[in-house]
């Protein structure tokens, strides 16, 4: 059963210097964008009822509150579903905000990254500090109890005094939720073809994430690599579903989705997209590779991955099958051992990468 369902809006008023998602100032093509999406959908979506619905992009405010609401009626939504839209401080106003809180849309995602305005400047944003603040007022005005701030660390200019002070203003704003991003220079960007200067060693980068994982737990339940959320109650529903190997529509330019044993990505190319919104590249994983997804997800849940799940899912010896690696682990206080499985310790969330390299054919 298919209960998850993610939504690519790709237009933006400009793109930051750090994007590498599809998007592009292009909102003059909405309409015809629209019409090829909800020829996707119906063409796709079997009525199934849906616990998540995700608006993602680009800058899914952009469009208008009509249009979110006729994408929001394509699907057969549960009494309780967490529906999500991505927005960006510069073009929202309280009286949109208002309008939102009467359609399904109940989760809002704040793309705040710092409250500097000389780095945000220096990333391409094309907010202010004080826009930040207006908007975070106006979505509670307008009734909305979740939201989540994103923040990126690493950046141009940026210091740990900075980052102190970003993450202690994030603590005091009611955001029930917070995102942390490290910047990664990315082929295709405006910072890739044009290198910043002065951005942090990897280990000052290192130093920001233990200092974000240290300030923001005495507040938030660090329940993901880069994610906190205030409570349970607001941990991320539909980013959740993807670390758990869950089933998902992905519809829209570029979108991802995971059907069966099939991942499928759409089409970059707008003109293509607007052509044939049907037409995907599907990759079938066999049990080896849902295995790995299934490990390599997992560990960046800080509950860790659960052996008696796994184990029956895809009948085999989870820990006997990894005992190398584990074990080598352990060993190296880079993981422990949990009620039903394994966890990285925080040191080994520091070195993620390179330990999640030995779970999969990198």
């Amino acid at each position: 059963m298919i209960n998850c369902v993610y939504i690519h809006i790709p237009f933006c008023e400009k793109k930051c210097n750090y994007c590498s998602f599809c998007s592009f100032s292009l909102l003059k093509k909405k309409n015809i964008y629209l019409e090829a999406l909800l020829r996707e959908i119906k063409y796709f979506y079997k009525k199934e009822e849906l616990k998540t619905l995700y608006f993602g992009g680009g800058t899914p405010s952009l469009l208008e509150v009509e249009d979110i609401e006729k994408i929001i009626k394509c699907f057969n939504l549960k009494e309780n579903a967490e529906v999500t839209l991505e927005l960006n401080p510069h073009n929202i106003n309280l009286e949109k905000l208002k309008n939102l809180k009467k359609t399904k849309v109940n989760r809002l995602s704040v793309g705040v990254q710092n409250f500097d305005d000389e780095i945000l400047k220096v990333i391409g944003r094309t907010h202010t500090s004080i826009e930040i603040f207006d908007t975070l007022k106006n979505i509670e005005l307008a009734g909305f109890n979740n939201f989540s701030i994103d923040l990126m660390y690493g950046l141009p200019n940026q210091t740990i005094k900075n980052w102190q002070k970003t993450l202690d203003v994030a603590i005091q704003t009611n955001a029930k939720h917070i995102s942390l991003y490290g910047l990664k220079i990315e082929d295709g960007t405006y910072f890739s073809k044009h290198p910043p200067k002065s951005l942090p060693s990897q280990d000052l980068q290192a130093k920001m994430y233990e200092i974000a994982i240290e300030k923001l737990s005495k507040n938030f339940t660090h329940y993901e690599f880069s994610n906190f959320a205030i409570n349970e109650n607001y941990i991320s529903q539909h980013n959740s579903a993807y670390w758990n190997c869950e089933k998902y529509y992905g519809f829209g330019l570029s979108a991802s989705g995971y059907i069966k044993n099939k991942r499928y990505t759409n089409t970059f190319n707008f003109n293509e997209y607007i052509k044939n919104p049907i037409q995907k590249e599907y990759e079938i994983l066999s049990k080896e590779e849902q295995i790995e997804e299934e490990i390599f997800l997992g560990l960046r849940l800080t509950k860790g991955i659960d052996f008696n799940y796994i184990n029956q899912k895809f009948n085999i010896d989870t820990y006997k099958k990894y005992k190398k690696e584990f074990d080598k682990y352990l060993a190296q206080k880079l993981m422990e051992k949990t009620k039903n499985g394994i966890k990285l310790t925080t040191k080994g969330i520091l070195l993620s990468n390179e330990i999640l390299c030995d779970f999969i054919n990198c």
